[in-house]
């Protein structure tokens, strides 16, 4: 992973992710939803959360699963 993050952006943990009853996973980015996972795909992304060794992996798999949803014009 030393080639991904070379800015360390990750490192300020900018992504959280909360979980619904229904397994249903809001991700956020400075606190604004920016994506909401459900079914199968929520599915695979709990158990690589479960699998990561640690918070930066967190990150990692949060930034990839959002995608490219700047366009830049976001607040923070």
């Amino acid at each position: 992973m030393g080639n991904i993050d070379k800015r360390n952006r990750l490192e300020d943990e900018v992504f959280t992710y909360r979980i619904s009853k229904n397994n249903t996973i809001f991700i956020d980015w400075y606190g604004k939803q920016v994506k909401i996972i459900k079914g199968k795909e929520a599915e695979k992304l709990l158990s690589k959360i479960t699998q990561a060794e640690n918070e930066k992996e967190i990150q990692l798999l949060l930034a990839k699963v959002t995608g490219n949803f700047k366009r830049g014009n976001e607040k923070k």
